[in-house]
């Protein structure tokens, strides 16, 4: 039943804009698309329908309102019309044209015109016509209700309407590609249509159609679909994510800065999960170096692995004793640095805080890299030379982009409100004793629930016995935020005294629950219900399947659901009332109202199994069912561990709710509904055999169904958002395949295809938000729906935008970049779709023999959840799904689970009871359904069984042409493949191919009386699936699998005609998989042709040639099989390497056997491989047919084997070349040769202006000298003048020549390599940047770029530089005038420069062996046997004569002209090792003792007494010469040993060179050319052969003409010139003239030469990584080295250049305590109290603490001065091109040998208060870097803080380049706010002299002679005074209370006075008044 209204046109509307209508009834309403710019009419034209429960009454109500639309601000109604439905439902259709009313109810002028039809429940209603109403947007209407237009050829072709209907839904129209390839595919083209067919096609449709957005047929068509009755199947089988896989954790700890503290002694301890490692003590400093290396193994699942923790946190003081006291820490996951580019952080500052003490601010920086690699990632190691920029600490700290460097404490409250369902958890024996003692019953399990999160534990209280737990607590962390940690984990467990275990757990994904945008929102969550899956649910002691519980894996069965929610808050940490510690609280939370995750549903969910087969034979003797279970629902066996109470969950619902839910039903359906009870699964059934590996359960016509109801909260909205989002990432996914299909097989515009992927996804994210918009806000929505709904739009907005931009600027040249693009769109869709909070729970279905479960398939509900929408429908929602079972947990590992246990034809229905009547709308048509007794006659009573009564009978023809590179299955490398092909209940086999990995199996598999049931029509769009199993033939011992790949037929109905453009089909390759990974492609094609009534004779005739030989085998048939064409293939056969032993035996006499296409030639035998590997003869050749089309070719099969005694031949091993393309022969056009003769082109030899610093303008001058000038750019100039004026002090002291060595030009290329990739990516980011631009600003964007382009190159390096300059730290000391020759340095091997050197000769690996099943293919190393080298090269014949014509042709090389004899040859190679960097650790210190081992034939150079002691960055420096003969000894390997004491050492790594390649290769790899030419000093020329010889020999073989010199420094080779300078410069500087500056030129320009030309390889030093063969594919450390290659008949070669490592230079560093002023004062006086100080200072050189020196006291400072005059004396040895000071000393008193240590030359200086009896104080420190120090104060007044913090901009200086210097400079120290403040002044005197100057003018310790200074003049009172008391008194009282004595004093005079006049006053008076 169902209501359709269309919408026409609305008319008459006022003024101009965007209009928008919404049509209502029974409160659902539609909203159309919007109109945009309308004027007065808007033509809607849209039709809506409503699937209705109970019959329309004749008094309800339609209404349609129609608005304005706005962006912005809501929608302005423009009026409304409301019609009774009273006329409609007595007439069945309607048309009406009606004016609007607005909100006053009064009539305005616009009208609308609509039609409805309504179709009742027995269908009385309106006759159907397929041309109206052809945009109903649900398809399965139509499809059921017109089962009579299918065949009639007048009607619009299914195409068609599908096509239209891709006007409306975005998602209706399904995959076109098949149909579409049906109709209109012609012979000659494949698979593209025409254009003018699309026009033709788009003018029929009535336009609006682009060629672009019609999708083209792929080898992916097998997962396509063509209508809507089936689903897709997933090709891939095994679960990934728990299989346990190698990882490696690299830490290194470079430093620490500004920690806070006094005084104290550092140590780091670096966590990884549970290990711990730590640093060395560094003593007494607040910024400690340490620069070590830890590295933490695991091998465990990746889960496990990205939600380990890692904690870095620095201890204060830690030693055997006591554990130390935390300074602060920082911890993040190792996901999140896993996530970083290149899986790293480099050179990164943490930011460390105290957990326990959140209110203080941080407690210092810690400098680190850290790099995690999994197997096979490779690490790109950022160059690692001198690392002088200074460090700016805020630019680079530790932390991923987007997390703000000011993090936050925050409260993460996770809120544990209830849980329901949970399992049994222990045996119920003793809970029956119990039952029978006392009589209660009581719930098997103690559930409680931990929460994990960044490293820490909370849970909440056990809840005794209880299947329903209630808790409403929270577990509340205190965390930064955002946190670096991405889940938190929340697990069920059941608490139990002897080991507590997991129930069910659950992650949290941070990323997904919270949107750090500016618009974005903090974590949050729920309150909602989360499903946890797991282990199965009937109780064992010995849970096998116990990891899945704990989060790893695939859950295989429903556990429990725990309703939970999340909130953050941000805490302000000034507030007082805050507690500081971060400890893990447990509060009471407040409990949530029942409905608050939304109101209850009943839910229906139906199923009907249409096949099962392919069913494991091991499960073949015993009768099998099915179960199907949500949640505990239809569990029978171990479900429903209700609690007692309540009863209604069970079987039927209770009487208030099913009132509740049925109301809008009437009510004697209600009262039915009663009676149902849910049936859960199929009555059991033996299997019957298919073939003896698989049996089929014979489900014919009769297939049987299950149904169960269950209540759940109504939260679909979560889905169908989710669904809608899947349903655009997967037609782009789709899209996106075939793009990179058809760009793989060439097909032309692929462009064209991408563009339409591109429109189709903009439209549907648009549409997106249209849908998501209307979703009206109920109760109970969590603010994560409200957030995530805003978030989602927004992003799918922009997404929609920049899809539009993106498709504009698709064209053929861009097409893979816009690809990568939009590959990023499919993430970041995904992401989006993946629904963080659940509602309905996923369905299982299980296999079960004898009510053992067996085998599973897990179906997400949301992909069958029914909408009425047809976007927000699963996408299997009512579609007939393939799926294939699977066994549990880790038996699904490997290939135990890559057998298919079952294959299930089903079709699910998923959807709230109230719209039930959907659900028998998708299966397909002609089934009788079969009811229980008591449903009988009601309507909508779900069936238990279908029974078909419609059978159509088919032949199924299978042409398996051939299938390649499949997996090696026997020892022997090879398999023994035949193909099994299965078809609903029948198989077959294809004949079995002896040893080949790639199989021509060219045969017809017939299938006779394929019978299958439903309507016609729908067998031929949606015919069943083909599965293919490949597999490998044993003798003994059943067939191994060896892959399996599906394939869908195409379709002749009995009334079609077998003629093009369907038919003959197509080959078409399809990827065969095993488990995850890809095991080959299969060439086949498979047709399914209906017998009609006139049985087989209608159907085409086999008429294939047939092979008599190969009895009655049926070829493929011609039509089918591939054209041929005759091509030669020539071999060139020059040696074997490498060939392991087989069997035991040594390989003596080895041939080679090539074969392709069932053709071959034989090599001649090697008749001893010891003594010569090599072939005689070099060139052989066969014919064969081969294919027209290339794609097509079959592969060439190399197979070595080894002739034995008695004609016994060995199988050595064999390779197979897939794709013969790269060996093709295309001779050359003839036009297109001409331009390289004809006229002189003078090549430029001025090289671009390269990035700035390096090469600076290199121009060859002709009166130039031996050391090229430099005319530096103008930047550079004015740089050089700015940084003159800023600092004058600097004096560039200038390297003369003679101070050059190897390493100078060593560093400056690293400088030079560093800054080249520091380039690059300014250029990448710089692009990226212009592309967002672009993809934001659109069509404005466009303009620009075109712009941009054009701007000449000059100007845009210009640009280039200009944006650089700012981003360098500007470093004063090394601007060199001079100009430092360079070489290159690759940071990578020099085979991946110049493509493995196989510019002529190709190695080919030869395997042998099975492939391991552990892991996918690790072990390929292991199978190598040995080496192939060759070549081939495949033409059609005849050649073109002028080939053979040639002058010199041999004809006995064919196409291998001039290759040089293989005789063996003798070789110098001489291999110099220059360092290693990063290191594995070899030795239980975390450090390493390494030395160089080379190896080359029977040589073997151990050099092992100069093993480097305890570094992991070890700098050899040395040459090795071996002599070696080629082809015997051709591969060097060259590895790093660990020495050890005692025990054998260890290999760290080793890396593998084939110098016979690189010897024979027209890159000339034995020497590399210099970039300059000069016969002395540092750069000296190394080859024996001079530039002009090299140059004569280069055209000499490549016949061309020249060199020929000119005048004026002109050289002409063929017809290019080249200019250069003529003078050489010798020791003693006398000029002469040479060629040679000329002939370097041209080699440097070498690949301009047409024809021969190809790069040269340069002087270089390439990075090889190191491997170690018991940790396949992680990288141990990287080896940097280069090999050079002198043939022994040549002259010989010079002596080795010398690299021996700089030797530290010894200084001697004189530092002059003059005085200090203003110093704190820290002491009270006993007896008066005042402040003093006894002052001294200390200081030290950085590394070297346990040397400090210090003064003497200055005692009794009253004001803070201290005199002093004091010498420290600090030798010590440095290495100026590190800028390192190098110390060697003994790690401890164990140490068998001293280390030696580089570090930064710091000079700290510190000043204390001594105390005699405690211990004494420290006071304040300053550090000086001696490289860059800011000059001291003129006087202590000047002297301020910012000398010591650098924050101002303060001159710098050297002391490397001052040699002396003297000044004031500040103490600081932290006082209790964490503040830095300023605690003294020093006056000091640094002098820096060289050991010989220190020699010549010695100076003594402190005030010793020689030079002794004079005793500092103190005031007195420094003395003691308990050694002169009298003094002391005299001076304590003298000094300080002079003046107090004196007032004292007068005072004291005043008063006797005073005393005497009143005494005597009286006698005075007496006298006075007697007159006495």
């Amino acid at each position: 039943m169902a209501l359709l209204v269309h919408l026409k046109t609305v008319t008459d509307l006022r003024g101009k804009g965007d209009r928008i209508a919404k049509v209502a009834f029974r409160g659902l309403s539609f909203y159309t698309r919007v109109l945009e710019n309308c004027e007065d009419e808007a033509p809607f034209d849209e039709t809506f329908r409503w699937p209705i429960a109970s019959s329309i009454d004749v008094n309800e109500m339609l209404e349609i309102q129609v608005f304005n639309y706005s962006k912005v601000f809501s929608n302005r109604l423009i009026g409304t019309f409301r019609m009774v439905l009273q006329k409609v439902v007595e007439e069945g259709q309607l048309e009406v044209m009606d004016t609007l009313i607005d909100d006053n109810n009064s009539v305005i002028q616009t009208s609308v015109s609509i039609e409805i039809r309504y179709q009742a429940m027995d269908g009385t209603v309106g006759a159907w016509n397929d041309e109206e109403f052809l945009e109903s947007p649900n398809a399965q209407a139509e499809d059921v209700l017109l089962p009579s237009h299918r065949q009639s050829p007048s009607k619009a072709s299914a195409a068609e309407r599908a096509l239209r209907r891709a006007g409306k839904g975005v998602f209706s129209a399904m995959k076109l590609g098949k149909v579409r390839k049906d109709d209109h595919r012609k012979q000659d083209e494949p698979a593209v249509l025409e254009a003018e067919d699309l026009d033709r096609k788009a003018m029929r449709l009535g336009g609006g159609l682009d060629p672009d957005t019609i999708s083209l047929a792929s080898v992916t068509a097998v997962t396509t679909n063509v209508s809507n009755k089936r689903s897709k199947p997933d090709i891939k089988m095994e679960p990934s994510a728990g299989r346990p896989m190698d990882y490696q954790v690299s830490i290194t700890v470079i430093e620490a800065r500004q920690l806070v503290g006094l005084n104290m002694d550092p140590v780091v301890c670096v966590e990884v999960g549970e290990e711990k490692k730590y640093t060395s003590m560094k003593e007494s400093t607040n910024c400690p170096y340490y620069n070590e290396y830890f590295v933490f193994d695991f091998h465990v699942p990746p889960d496990v692995m990205f939600d380990k923790i890692i904690k870095l946190s620095v201890i204060h003081s830690k030693n055997l004793l006591r554990s130390g006291t935390l300074v602060g820490s920082f911890k993040m996951d190792v996901g999140t640095v896993y996530s970083q580019p290149e899986h790293q952080f480099y050179h990164k500052w943490a930011i460390l805080s105290d957990p326990e003490d959140i209110t203080a601010g941080l407690k210092g920086y810690l400098k680190v890299d850290v790099a995690v690699v999994g197997k096979g990632d490779n690490i790109k190691t950022p160059h690692k030379a001198n690392e002088t920029d200074e460090d700016d600490i805020e630019g680079n700290l530790l932390l991923p982009d987007g997390v703000p460097p000011e993090r936050q404490w925050a409260r993460f409250y996770i809120k544990i409100y209830r849980a329901e369902g949970l399992p049994r958890m222990n045996t119920s024996i003793m809970a029956n004793v119990k039952k029978a003692l006392i009589g209660e019953n009581k719930d098997l399990v103690d559930p409680y629930v931990q929460v994990v999160f960044a490293g820490q534990k909370g849970k909440t209280s056990v809840q005794k016995s209880s299947y329903e737990p209630l808790w409403n607590e929270q577990v509340v962390f205190t965390e930064m935020f955002p946190p670096l940690c991405k889940r938190i984990k929340v697990q069920i467990r059941d608490s139990d005294k002897v080991n507590d275990v997991a129930i069910g757990t659950h992650f949290i994904d941070l990323r997904k629950v919270s949107n750090e945008g500016d618009k974005g929102f903090l974590p949050t969550f729920g309150p909602a219900w989360v499903n946890m899956y797991g282990s199965t649910r009937n109780y064992t002691l010995m849970d096998e399947h116990q990891d899945l519980n704990e989060g790893l894996g695939e859950g295989v069965s429903f556990r429990a659901r725990l309703l939970i929610g999340l909130s953050v808050e941000i805490l302000d940490t000034s507030n007082p009332e805050i507690t500081s510690s971060t400890e893990v609280q447990l509060e009471q939370s407040t409990p949530v109202a029942d409905n608050c995750t939304g109101k209850m549903e009943e839910f229906f969910l139906f199923g009907s199994f249409l096949e099962a087969t392919m069913i494991d034979r091991k499960n073949g003797d015993k009768p099998i069912n099915f179960e199907v279970t949500i949640g505990n629902y239809g569990n029978e066996i171990d479900g429903m561990s209700k609690p007692v109470i309540k009863k209604k969950k069970e079987g039927g619902a209770g009487n208030e709710e099913a009132s509740e839910l049925l109301q809008n039903s009437s009510d004697e359906e209600g009262n039915e509904e009663e009676e149902f009870v849910s049936i859960s699964t199929t009555p059991p059934m033996k299997p019957l055999i298919t073939d003896r590996n698989y049996f089929h359960l014979p489900y014919f016509d009769k297939k049987p169904c299950i149904y169960i109801k269950s209540w759940w909260q109504d939260q679909r909205r979560r889905l169908y958002n989710a669904n809608i989002m899947d349903k655009i990432a997967d037609k782009l996914e789709e899209g996106l395949n075939d793009v990179h299909e058809m760009m793989k097989t060439e097909k032309p515009h692929p462009e064209r295809r991408l563009r339409g992927v591109l429109e189709e996804l903009s439209s549907g994210c648009l549409r997106f938000v249209t849908l998501a918009n209307k979703d009206q806000n109920h109760s109970s929505r969590t603010r994560l729906d409200r957030e995530r709904l805003k978030s989602c739009m927004r992003e799918l907005e922009t997404m929609g935008q920049q899809a539009k931009t993106l498709r504009s600027q698709v064209k053929k040249t861009t097409i893979r970049e816009k690809l990568k693009q939009s590959q990023n769109f499919l993430q970041k869709l995904r992401f989006l779709a993946d629904e963080p909070q659940h509602s309905i729970p996923d369905i299982f279905l299980w296999m079960m023999s004898n009510n053992k479960r067996i085998a599973y398939a897990r179906i997400p509900s949301k992909d069958i959840l029914y909408s009425i929408v047809d976007e927000e429908m699963g996408k299997d929602c009512g579609k007939v799904k393939t799926v294939f079972l699977k066994l549990p947990g880790k038996k699904g590992f490997g290939p135990a689970g890559w057998t298919v246990q079952a294959k299930m034809e089903i079709y699910l229905w998923l959807g709230l009871n109230k719209q039930r009547k959907e659900f028998l709308s998708g299966l397909p048509c002609g089934f009788e359904e079969r009811k229980l007794p008591k449903g009988q006659g009601i309507l909508f009573f779900p069936p238990i069984s279908l029974l078909y009564n419609k059978k159509q009978v088919f032949q199924l023809r299978v042409h398996m042409y051939q299938a390649r590179s499949l997996f090696a299955a026997d020892s022997s490398g090879l398999s023994d493949p035949f193909a099994r092909v299965f078809f609903i209940t029948q198989s077959q086999c294809t004949e079995v191919l002896n040893e080949t990995l790639c199989p021509t199996w060219d045969q017809l598999l017939v299938f006779d009386n394929v019978e299958l049931y439903g309507e016609v029509h729908e067998m031929r769009d949606d015919p069943p699936i083909i599965v293919i199993e490949i597999y490998d033939q044993d003798t003994v011992g059943k067939a191994d699998f060896m892959g399996r790949t599906f394939a869908k037929p195409v379709v002749k109905m009995s009334d079609e005609e077998y003629c093009p453009p369907r038919f003959p089909p197509q080959l078409e390759y399809y990827q065969i998989y095993r488990g995850n990974s890809t095991a080959g492609d299969l060439l086949a094609a498979f047709e399914l042709l209906q017998i009609g009534p006139a049985g087989k004779s209608d159907l085409p005739p086999i008429d294939g040639p047939t092979d008599l030989d190969r009895g009655p085998i049926l070829p493929v048939p011609l039509g089918i099989r591939p054209v041929l064409s005759k091509y030669r293939v020539e071999i060139l056969f020059w040696g074997l390497r490498d060939l392991k032993r087989v069997n035991l035996a040594q390989v003596d006499r080895p041939r080679v056997d090539i074969e392709c296409a069932g053709k071959g030639v034989q090599s001649s035998l090697i008749q001893n491989y010891k003594k010569n590997p090599n072939f005689s003869t070099l060139v052989k050749w066969f014919e064969v047919d081969l294919p027209e089309n290339e794609l097509l070719h079959p592969p060439l099969n190399i197979r070595v084997v080894d002739c034995r005694a008695f004609g016994r031949y060995t199988l050595v091993g064999s390779h197979a070349v897939n794709s013969l393309r790269k060996f093709i022969y295309r001779p050359p056009d003839k036009k297109a040769q001409h331009w390289s003769t004809a006229g002189e082109i003078v090549v430029n030899v001025e090289p671009e202006v390269p990035i700035k610093k390096m090469e600076t303008m290199v121009k060859l001058e002709a009166n130039s000298d031996a050391v090229v000038k430099v005319e530096p750019s103008e930047e550079e100039k004015e740089k050089k003048k700015k940084k003159k004026k800023g600092a004058e002090e600097i004096e560039d002291d200038e390297p003369d020549e003679s101070m050059l060595d190897w390493w100078s030009k060593y560093f400056a290329s690293i400088e030079t390599m560093k800054e080249h990739l520091r380039q690059q990516e300014a250029a990448a980011a710089e692009a990226e940047e212009k592309e967002e631009m672009d993809l934001t600003e659109g069509s404005k964007g466009q303009g620009k770029a075109k712009e941009k382009i054009k701007m000449p190159k000059e100007d845009k390096k210009k640009k280039q530089q200009q944006q650089q300059q700012p981003q360098q730290p500007e470093v004063p000391e090394k601007k060199n005038k001079l100009k430092i020759d360079e070489m290159k340095v690759y940071p990578k091997e020099l085979e991946t420069e110049f493509d493995n050197f196989e510019d002529w000769l190709h190695t080919f690996n030869l395997l042998r062996g099975k492939i391991g099943d552990d892991d996918d293919n690790a072990a390929d190393e292991e199978r190598i046997v040995g080496r192939f080298k060759g070549s081939m090269c495949v033409y059609k014949v005849p050649l073109p004569d002028d080939i053979t014509k040639e002058a010199g042709y041999d004809p006995n090389f064919g196409m291998f002209q001039g290759i040089p004899s293989n005789d063996p040859i003798n070789v110098l190679v001489r291999v110099y090792v220059v360092r290693a960097t990063d290191l594995h650790p070899a030795d239980i210190n975390g450090k390493a003792d390494p030395y160089v081992v080379i190896k080359l034939g029977k040589t073997d150079i151990k050099d092992k007494e100069n093993y480097i002691s305890k570094q992991l960055n070890p700098v050899f420096g040395k040459s090795f010469d071996i002599e070696a003969t080629f082809p015997m000894e051709s591969m060097l390997t060259v590895a790093i040993y660990d020495w050890d004491l005692v025990g054998s050492d260890d290999l760290i790594g080793e890396t593998k060179i084939d110098l016979e390649n690189r010897y024979y290769s027209k890159h000339r790899a034995t020497c590399g050319v210099s970039g300059t030419y000069s016969i002395h000093g540092y750069n000296i020329w190394r080859d024996p052969q001079k530039p002009t010889q090299i140059l004569s020999k280069l055209c000499k073989e490549g016949k061309l003409d020249g060199p020929h010199y000119g005048p004026g420094g002109r050289v002409k080779v063929v017809n290019r010139v080249f200019t250069g300078p003529t003078e050489l410069e010798d020791e003693n500087g006398q000029k002469k003239q040479t060629e040679e500056h000329l002939a370097l030129t041209v080699l440097h320009h070498w690949e301009e030469i047409p024809r021969v030309g190809c790069k040269l390889v340069p002087e270089h030093v390439e990075t090889r990584p190191l491997l170690n063969p018991d940790k396949p594919g992680i990288e141990q450390g990287r080896l940097e080295l280069w090999v050079d290659m002198f043939p022994m008949d040549m002259p010989a070669p010079g002596p080795a250049i010398d690299i021996a490592p700089r030797k530290p230079k010894k200084y001697e560093l004189r530092v002059i305590v003059w005085n200090t002023d203003e110093v704190i004062l820290e002491d009270d006086d006993y007896f008066t109290g005042e402040k003093s100080s006894d002052i001294f200072v200390r200081g030290w050189l950085k590394g070297q603490q346990e040397d400090k020196q210090d003064t003497d006291v200055h005692y009794h400072s009253l004001t803070g001065e201290g005199n002093f005059n004091w010498r420290y004396i600090f030798p010590f040895d440095y290495l100026a091109a590190e800028e390192k000071i190098v110390i060697s000393k003994k790690e401890s008193m164990f140490s068998w040998d001293e280390t030696e240590y580089k570090i930064p030359a710091r000079l700290t200086l510190q000043v204390w208060d001594a105390d005699h009896f405690s211990a004494d104080d420290f006071l304040g420190a300053i550090e000086l870097d001696l490289n860059r120090f800011p000059r001291g104060a003129k006087t202590a007044k000047q002297c301020s803080m910012e000398l010591g913090t650098g924050e101002a901009e303060v001159p710098m200086i050297s002391i490397f380049k001052q040699k002396r210097v003297k000044g004031w400079w500040p103490f600081l120290a932290r006082d209790e706010n964490d503040e830095i403040e300023i605690t003294g002044k020093v006056e000091a005197e640094l002098h820096l002299l060289t050991a010989e100057e220190a020699e010549k003018s010695p100076a003594g310790l402190a005030r010793n002679e020689p030079d002794p200074l004079e005793k500092p003049n103190r005031p007195d009172t420094s003395f003691i005074w308990f050694l002169n008391p009298l003094k002391s008194i005299k001076y304590l009282i003298c000094t300080r209370y002079k003046w107090l004595i004196i007032k004292i004093v007068l005072a004291l005079l005043l008063v006797i006075m005073v005393g005497l006049f009143l005494y005597s006053m009286p006698g005075y008076m007496v006298k006075k008044l007697l007159g006495a």
